[in-house]
Parts: C-alpha cells; structure tokens; sequence
C-alpha cells in the first residue's frame, strides 16, 4: 500500500511541476506586449487604445475558443490537448516576433490566444483528479504560481533583452523553452476521472445539458462576475504599469521592467503560497472560508493600490511598497476561487466549467480592461493637452492621461471584494447539493468518521 501511494505522489508531483511549467509559459508569452508597450507603439505609431486592443483581441478569441476546448478537455485526452496548444502558442509567440507591422502582430496575438485558451480547463481538471479536495486548494495554488513567475520573468527578460537586442529578440526566444515543455506533458499519465473526489457524488458523462447544469449553481454566477472584475483590474494593471512608469515616473524601459516583475510578479508567489495554504485550512473549518478569504483580502488591496497610484512623481519607493503589497493580497483570489469553483461542480463538467468561468471573465473583464483603460488614458491625455492650450499630443499629456486612467482598478477591486462576500452566502448549500458537504475534514487530511 506504501508503494502504490508513493507512486502515486509521485506521479503526481511530477504531473504539478510540469503543468506549472506549462502555466508559466502561458503567462510569460501573453505579458510580453504589455511589458514591451512601448517600444512596440513607438516603432508602429500606435495610441493607447490600438496598444490596448492587443491585449483585448487576445482575450476576446481565448474566451471564444475556450468554450468548446472546455468540452474537449471532458471528453478526449488531456495531456495531448495542452501539448499541441503549447506548441501552436510558442510558436506563434515568435512568429509574433516578426511581424512588419500592426496588423500582423494583431493577427499572431490571435493565434496565441487560440493555443493558450487549451492550458486552464485542461491543466485544473488534471489537478482536480490528482489531487483530494484537502490539498487541491494548495496544488491548484503552487499552479497558479506560473501567473506570477511567469509575469515576473516577462518583465525581467523583456526589459534585459529589450534594451540588449530589441523587442523582436524577446518574442522569438520565447518559442524554445514552450517546444521543450509540450514535450515533457506528454510524460504525464492520464488519470481516471474523479480519482480525487471518492465519496463524492459524480454522475456519468456530466449530464444532458452541461451548460445549463452549470449555470443553475448559484455560486457559479457570483465567481463568474468576480472574476470579470479581477481580470479587467490585472490585464489593466499588466498591460499599462510598465508604460505607467515610463511615461510618469521618467524610468528606463528596464527600470521599469524591473519594478513590475517585482510588483505584479514575484509578491503574488507569496500570496498564492499564502492563499492556498490558508484556504485549506479554513475550508475545513467553514464551507464558505476560501471565499471568505478571497472577499477580504480583495478588500484590502483596493487601498493600497489607490495609494500607490497616488505616489507623486519619482516616488519609486513608496510605489513599490503599496502596489507589491496590494497585488500579493490580490493574488490570493486564484488559489481560493479556483479550487471553490472544484468545490461546487463535480467532476466530469469541470473542464467545462473552467471554460465558462474563463469565456465570462475574458469576455466581460479581461477583454476590456485593457483597452478600456487605453481609452480613458487618451481621452483625460487630450483633456491635459487642451488645459495646457497645446496643439499637439507630448508625452507628458500622455503620462497625466495614464496615470489618471488607472484609478478605476482600486474602484472595480472594491467592487470585486462585494461579489466576493455575496458568493460567500451561497457556497454552502451549493456544496450540499452536491454532496460535497459530510463532515468538515481534520486538518492532518485523515477521513472524517461516520
């Protein structure tokens, strides 16, 4: 019996290490224009709002192919699917490298959405049939600690090879640790579908109606506008910060690049770590503890974030303390809201529901967020050109207009914290329906009596 659960951690350690791999890629490609924005509209000519749409397409078209890659991941081997999106996105990561102009580096970005949108249904379904429901909080935690190592070492290589080689050089060497990767998913076994869950109720096939199933889970909704909230904040954040501290702070591209991959990168490992670890406990306490976690620490960031933004210029110190913390506390909302999402929906419709957690919140947050924010950064840009009685745009105008623009991100993070509370209510009773809820578990993972 040792044996076998030795094998069995094993595999299963082997499975998270690689698909955090796979997740730090996913993120350390799709950053790369957010921390190269503005070589890349200098070269092209671009406003805010065209650098924004970047960002916006890319999501639009990952939350649209997710949906029905969502049905995939249910259905055929997942391994194989995050394989071959790994592959495809790498390499239009290069191809993105080398486009001549606007238009072309639009439709890579299209293309890399597509490969990327197999990674989060596909790779969060492994973890749930690998991983029981005491320790999936922490599994889904240390893989979702790819965000932040991901955008931390976007910033980091994108403005060391920015300044050394140009903004090309960063897209085409991104292609070759992707290439390595997809290989390694393969190694991974496939296993049974709800493996994780014994005792939990789990219907054949997922049912006649997939979508409607999901829907009729009231928690579902609560998480699903969360997270359109949280993704219009952090695509905001990703792809204007370093922009922000060019323009307003007077930094270099790699100072500037530096200080995003501490701020909005390496201070989410703690908050993921955090997260997780403090979502396993509480869960086992109360039903609806992790998003009771995610509700406050939501809450708490939204202050630090409208203070860090209101640092006056040069300020750097100050800007780093505030928005370090406030996005490490923000970063708790991953590892407690994914594996709430594990908590309510049985197995076989969990790829699935990833996928309609992910179309919403790309959709109806992320998509916005940064080209919503280019918007409102060229129009207060125009209305400090037109206090100033210029004729023409400077950059100055345009620094005043970003640095205003952000402001609605601790706003919609307020708000995020509400929904947040208001999910809180309902967890419970969805975890019933589902027979998820017998007794809560002890801390040291042994099964509850009967």
């Amino acid at each position: 019996m040792n044996d076998v659960r030795t094998g069995i951690t094993a595999r299963a350690g082997f499975a998270l290490a690689v698909l955090f791999a796979v997740n730090l890629l996913n993120f350390f490609d799709r950053q790369l224009p957010g921390a190269l924005g503005e070589p890349i509209r200098r070269e092209f000519g671009l406003s805010d709002t065209a650098l924004g749409l970047l960002g916006t397409v890319f999501t639009l078209v990952y939350a649209a192919v997710g949906l029905p890659f969502g049905r995939l991941t249910d259905r055929w081997i997942r391994t194989r699917l995050i394989a071959i999106g790994v592959t495809a996105w790498s390499l239009l990561t290069a191809a993105s490298g080398l486009a001549w102009n606007y238009a072309t580096l639009f439709a890579t970005r299209l293309g890399v959405g597509i490969g990327e949108a197999t990674c989060a249904p596909a790779c969060q379904s492994l973890i749930g049939d690998l991983y029981p429901s005491r320790r999936r909080a922490f599994a889904l935690g240390v893989f979702m600690l790819g965000l932040p190592a991901g955008v931390c070492l976007a910033y980091l290589a994108s403005g060391w090879i920015g300044e050394a080689l140009g903004w090309r050089a960063a897209f085409l060497l991104a292609c070759v640790p992707g290439l390595v990767v997809a290989g390694l998913v393969l190694l991974i076994p496939e296993p049974q579908r709800g493996a994780g869950d014994a005792g939990a109720q789990v219907t054949a096939g997922g049912g006649k109606a997939p979508i409607g199933a999901l829907l009729g889970i009231p928690t579902l909704w609560w998480i699903i506008a969360s997270g359109a909230l949280h993704n219009f904040n952090m695509y905001a954040i990703n792809a204007f910060q370093t922009p922000f501290l060019q323009r307003f702070h007077e930094m270099t591209l790699r100072e500037a690049n530096n200080v995003s991959a501490l701020v909005l990168g390496a201070v989410g490992i703690v908050g993921l770590l955090a997260g997780g670890w403090a979502s396993d406990r509480l869960s086992a306490r109360r039903p609806d503890g992790r998003l009771l976690l995610s509700a406050v620490t939501m809450l708490a960031a939204a202050p630090c974030v409208f203070l860090a933004l209101a640092q006056p210029k040069g300020a750097i110190g100050g800007f780093v303390l505030l928005m370090g913390l406030g996005i490490m506390v923000s970063f708790v909302y991953y590892a407690t809201v994914y594996a709430a999402i594990q908590d309510v929906v049985e197995p076989e419709l969990r790829g699935t529901a990833v996928a309609v957690y992910f179309f919403a919140m790309y959709v109806l947050g992320a998509s916005l967020g940064p080209v919503a924010t280019g918007m409102l950064s060229d129009h207060f840009a125009r209305q400090a050109m037109q206090a100033a009685g210029a004729s023409e745009m400077a950059e100055p105008f345009r620094a005043a207009g970003l640095h205003d623009a952000m402001y609605v991100i601790p706003v919609l993070m307020t708000a995020c914290a509400l929904v947040l509370f208001a999910g809180s209510r309902t967890v419970a009773a969805d975890m019933q329906r589902r027979g998820r809820i017998l007794q809560p578990l002890p801390l040291d993972g042994a099964s509850p009596r009967a």
